[in-house]
């Protein structure tokens, strides 16, 4: 058990909409991304997806509506609903996803990162 600084760990990340594994815990991975710009609409079949805000805001578009979310928020995107999260701004978000949950849900495209490096 070793404390992990979640702020240090996005000095490493360079790239937007590449998520990066922090952490693992009863079958969740914990990942971090820095976004900016929109991403693809998409939904998870099987899987809740937990965004996070750390730094920025975070505007996640559902088809009825548009939550935003600041520093300390969150929200859980159940399974199935079909959303497309954008930022107007650089945004440090974290992320609880079930183990194998792609980014990019069954949308797929040149967004799906398959690999997820662990930082």
């Amino acid at each position: 058990m070793v404390p992990i600084n979640v702020l240090e760990k996005f000095d490493l990340i360079q790239e937007h909409w590449h998520p990066h594994i922090i952490g693992e815990l009863n079958g969740q991975h914990v990942k971090i991304a820095k976004i900016q710009g929109d991403f693809v609409w998409h939904a998870h079949e099987a899987e809740d997806e937990l965004f996070y805000v750390i730094k920025g805001k975070l505007n996640l578009e559902f088809r009825d509506k548009l939550v935003t979310l600041l520093p300390g928020e969150m929200v859980v995107v159940p399974r199935g609903v079909e959303h497309r999260p954008f930022a107007e701004e650089e945004t440090y978000i974290m992320m609880f996803e079930p183990v194998g949950t792609r980014n990019t849900g069954d949308t797929g495209g040149e967004r799906t990162v398959l690999d997820l490096p662990e930082i």
